[in-house]
């Protein structure tokens, strides 16, 4: 055997042995329907600026007494007007010395949340029963992490998850779910949320175009908004997207909710 033809037989079998499994297009259709967002009666308001940063909420927030927020960046709007309207308010990130802006309200831990926990990293639960000592008040949860919020969730216990009256989170990498394997763990994070909680928004991120794969569009990056399930009155589909309260996260061309990802039309 010559060694073109060799090296030719190698490729392809290291092609195929590292090549992955691709998710059935009506498994992932299933779940993009059961994230199709809601409207609960709850008008949804803005907290945070205009632009990245800012995220839409439910105009529910009497009685949540604090916020946790980790993935501080350079923006500290959002934890800033929870702060304002009586929330303590719990950050933390290693990459940064500490929030953008101060709040009497701010509690900083210069960690990582993820799944474990070392001199850099910490998990959600621990990160709670450490900083709030009030078992069962109501929380809110905003998490912007890179990617790490797939695990943080995995993670988390399902007590901690239901004292979360409203989660607000960025979930990154949306074109993977092509991926049979990382589709195996998104959808189990996203079927952990849905035990106890409603999506009442979705924001595409501007940061990269839409993908589009077998006539499905997916938001590589998008930023989701979940409302407790005891908390959701006569829910029905939603029908502004984009609703007039979002705003573009980067100076890209803005991007419109596919129509796959939520029931208006339906």
């Amino acid at each position: 055997m010559n060694y073109l033809k060799s090296l030719a037989i190698d490729l392809l079998v290291a092609k195929h042995r590292f090549v992955t499994e691709r998710t059935g297009k009506k498994d992932l259709m299933r779940l993009i329907q059961r994230l199709w967002p809601v409207s609960t009666g709850k008008e949804l308001i803005r907290l945070g600026p205009a632009g990245d940063g800012g995220y839409l909420v439910p105009d529910d927030l009497d009685g949540v007494k604090a916020c946790f927020s980790p993935g501080v960046s350079s923006i500290s709007g959002f934890e800033k007007e929870c702060a304002e309207r009586g929330m303590q308010v719990f950050l933390a990130d290693k990459s940064v010395e500490g929030p953008a802006e101060s709040h009497e309200k701010f509690n900083f831990l210069r960690k990582f949340i993820g799944s474990r926990m070392n001199e850099d990293f910490t998990t959600l639960d621990d990160w709670v029963k450490s900083s709030f000592a009030a078992d069962n008040s109501e929380l809110l949860l905003q998490i912007d992490i890179e990617g790490y919020e797939y695990e943080t969730f995995l993670s988390c216990s399902n007590e901690l998850i239901n004292r979360f009256r409203i989660i607000v989170s960025e979930f990154h990498n949306l074109d993977q779910l092509w991926n049979k394997y990382f589709f195996q763990i998104a959808s189990s994070v996203f079927e952990k949320i849905l035990q106890t909680h409603t999506c009442v928004h979705i924001h595409p991120n501007n940061y990269y175009p839409i993908f589009r794969k077998y006539g499905l569009d997916i938001p590589p990056l998008a930023e989701f908004t979940f409302l407790r399930n005891d908390r959701v009155v006569d829910p029905v589909p939603a029908t502004k997207f984009p609703n007039p309260l979002d705003c573009d996260n980067t100076a890209n061309a803005s991007l419109k909710l596919p129509d796959s990802w939520h029931g208006s039309s339906r």
